[in-house]
């Protein structure tokens, strides 16, 4: 009879368990739609499950819902204000969401924004995400509402640190943001040498095809990815 009653009491708890593992196979799979069904579902039951609400936030994003997005990331922020991806992420929906409202609430937004992905950075001095998020910022704002470009210049000297590749192509991101354009192809040449990853030839192959508008270079940028590949060379 115990038996028998221990099972009715942990059944429930096996079949809650294996909804949220169905609903992270199916969002690892990329079928978010079932995903969301599926977490929506677990999340009636289990209204703080961390890990339901970001998949759930991260769909959201996905679907462009910047509202369920941002309450979503809000929750977790509020349920665990120690976590800097929390941060990061309520601050992405929200930039995403100031680009759909008019310029007057989009600039009341501004704020919220760069403080999101500045707390990422106090949680996580290390946080990469954050800073390219940042140096973005800077760079499209206009000055008079904060657009800086030597504060985007720091984010990028603080993300060579973390990582050389990061900063090398932050910072050519930003040299050709403002049309320096023999500089920007220094920095991306840089992280090719230190880096070689296919990023980073594909950075400087677009640079060359949609910038410069020379597509012979950015044919030759990915000959030679293509033959260092074959050579084993990653």
């Amino acid at each position: 009879m115990k038996l028998l009653l221990s099972f009715f009491l942990i059944f429930p708890l096996l079949l809650s368990s294996q909804s949220f593992e169905k609903g992270e196979k199916l969002f690892v799979e990329g079928k978010f739609n079932q995903a969301q069904l599926v977490l929506e579902n677990y999340l009636k039951s289990n209204p703080n499950h961390l890990k339901t609400l970001e998949y759930l936030g991260d769909i959201a994003g996905q679907n462009k819902a910047w509202d369920k997005s941002i309450s979503y990331y809000k929750k977790l922020e509020n349920l665990k204000p120690t976590e800097a991806n929390y941060y990061f992420k309520y601050g992405g929906a929200l930039a995403m969401k100031s680009l759909e409202v008019n310029k007057i609430k989009a600039l009341g937004m501004i704020g919220e924004v760069r403080s999101s992905f500045e707390k990422a950075i106090a949680l996580n001095p290390k946080h990469i995400e954050a800073r390219w998020a940042l140096i973005e910022l800077n760079l499209q704002l206009p000055a008079i509402v904060g657009g800086s470009e030597s504060k985007a210049i720091k984010y990028s000297s603080e993300l060579r640190e973390l990582s050389p590749v990061d900063g090398y192509l932050s910072r050519g991101h930003i040299e050709e943001h403002f049309n320096r354009n023999t500089e920007a192809e220094v920095q991306y040449k840089r992280a090719i040498l230190i880096g070689g990853s296919k990023v980073c030839y594909q950075t400087l192959a677009d640079f060359y095809k949609n910038k410069m508008k020379q597509p012979d270079k950015a044919n030759k940028v990915w000959e030679e990815y293509k033959n260092k590949n074959n050579k084993g060379i990653k």
